[in-house]
C-alpha cells in the first residue's frame, strides 16, 4: 500500500501513539488537538496493562512504565475505619503525566497542531475532509477518530447510534500532594484502598508526582468516590461556578463553596474516617460522569474509530488506555500488511470490534456489583 496522509483528531495518548506508530511507518501524519494549553497534568495514575506496554517498547517509551508507585497490599475498610480484609495484590502504579509528556516527546512538533478543533467529518471513497471551527478544511487519506468521549469524528461513521449512555453515577476525584493526607488517614498510604458496600464505593492509592517523583514525601494521593445521581440531576452536576454546563464532568474548580461542604459532610457520614479526611484534603475535587458507548462500527470508507472514540468502558476496568494501545497496534499492522486501505480497515474492524464490544461489557459487569 502507498504511504497515506494520515490527519488523527484528538491529541491525548491514543492520538499520540497513533501519530508515532504511524509516523515511524512512514505516513504523513498531522494531529489536531482541540485543546489550546494542551493536555498535560491532566491525569493521575493508571495501570500499566500488556499492551501498553508493547506499544511503549514499540516506540522506544518503555523506560516511562517504570516510573510507578507500588501498592504493596489491597485493604477493604469497614465504615468505622478498621480492616475487613486484606489482599496480597501488589500492583504498580504509573504516573499519567509523565508518561504523557514523554509520548509527546517522540512524536515530530511540526505535525501536532494545539486549538484546532474539528467540528464536521466528510467520509469519501477516495479521502475524508475536516471542517475546523474556523471554516478552513483540509482533506486526507485516511482519518482516524482518537477524540475521545465526546468524539465528533464517531458521528461520521455512525449516523445514529452515536451517543454515549449514562450508567447512573458518577466519580468525585481528588489528587493531593501526600503530605497533605493527614496523619490519621496514614493507613491508606503504600496499599491500594477499598471501601465498598451497597450503594457505597471508594478506592485510593499513591501515584508519582507530577514529574514522577517516587520518593516518600513527595508522590501523591489519589482518591475516588463512586456515587448515584439521577439522570434529572446529571446537568446541575455538571454545571460550574460561572453557570456554565460541561457535557461530561465538572472540572476541577468548577464547585461552589456551598457544594464542596455538603460533599465533605457526606463523606464524614458515608465514608470510612480515613477516606472522609483524605476527601476534605482536596481543595477542588473533580466530578466524571460514568458513561458507556459500544460503536456499531469502528470504520467508514477512509475513517476509523480506535479509543473511546469507539468504545467507551467504564473506569474500573483500568483498561482505557490499553484498550487504545491495542487499537493501534492493530490498525498499524493491518495498514502494513494489506494489500490497499478497504482491506486494512475491514481487517481491522474485524479485529478489534469484538474485543471493545467485550471490555464495555466487562465494564458494565464490574460497575453493577460496584455501586
Amino acid at each position: 500500500m502507498k504511504k497515506l496522509h494520515i490527519a488523527i483528531v484528538g491529541g491525548s495518548l491514543a492520538g499520540l501513539f497513533a501519530g508515532i506508530m504511524l509516523q515511524q511507518a512512514g505516513h504523513d501524519v498531522r494531529i489536531y488537538e482541540r485543546s489550546r494549553s494542551g493536555l498535560a497534568g491532566r491525569g493521575a495514575g493508571l495501570v500499566g496493562q500488556s499492551d501498553l506496554l508493547h506499544i511503549l517498547r514499540l516506540i522506544g517509551c518503555e523506560h516511562v512504565a517504570r516510573v510507578g508507585v507500588i501498592a504493596k497490599e489491597r485493604i477493604y475498610l469497614n465504615h468505622d475505619g478498621s480492616i475487613a480484609q486484606t489482599l496480597n495484590m501488589p500492583q504498580t502504579q504509573i504516573s499519567w503525566d509523565v508518561l504523557f509528556e514523554t509520548v509527546a516527546s517522540r512524536i515530530a512538533p511540526e505535525t501536532y497542531f494545539l486549538g484546532r478543533d474539528v467540528v464536521d467529518v466528510l467520509d469519501g471513497g477516495s479521502g475524508a475532509e475536516l471542517t475546523f471551527g474556523d471554516g478552513t478544511r483540509e482533506t486526507a487519506d485516511l482519518v482516524i477518530g482518537a477524540d475521545g468521549l465526546g468524539s465528533v469524528v464517531r458521528g461520521a461513521v455512525n449516523l445514529k447510534d452515536n451517543q454515549n449512555c449514562y450508567s447512573g453515577y458518577v466519580a468525585w476525584r481528588g489528587l493531593i500532594p501526600e503530605t497533605s493526607v493527614p496523619a490519621a488517614a496514614a493507613l491508606l498510604l503504600d496499599r491500594f484502598a477499598f471501601h465498598v458496600r451497597p450503594g457505597v464505593h471508594a478506592l485510593g492509592y499513591l501515584v508519582p508526582g507530577s514529574k514522577g517523583e517516587m520518593s516518600r514525601g513527595s508522590r501523591r494521593y489519589n482518591w475516588v468516590w463512586y456515587r448515584k445521581v439521577p439522570p434529572s440531576e446529571l446537568a446541575g452536576t455538571f454545571t460550574d461556578l460561572d453557570q456554565r454546563t460541561h457535557p461530561f464532568s465538572l472540572p476541577r474548580g468548577g464547585l461552589s463553596n456551598d457544594r464542596l461542604e455538603a460533599f465533605r459532610a457526606d463523606a464524614r457520614q458515608m465514608l470510612p474516617p480515613q477516606f472522609a479526611l483524605a476527601v476534605e484534603a482536596e481543595p477542588s475535587p473533580s466530578i466524571q460522569g460514568i458513561f458507556d458507548y459500544e460503536a456499531p462500527r469502528m470504520i467508514g470508507r477512509s475513517i476509523v474509530l480506535i479509543g473511546d472514540a469507539a468504545f467507551v468502558a467504564r473506569p474500573h476496568t483500568a483498561m482505557g488506555v490499553s484498550k487504545a494501545a491495542g487499537d493501534i497496534m492493530a490498525l498499524s499492522n493491518c495498514l502494513a500488511s494489506a494489500i490497499d486501505l478497504p482491506t486494512a480497515l475491514q481487517r481491522f474492524e474485524a479485529d478489534r470490534i469484538v474485543v471493545g464490544r467485550e471490555i464495555v461489557a466487562y465494564g458494565r459487569q464490574l460497575g453493577a456489583s460496584a455501586i
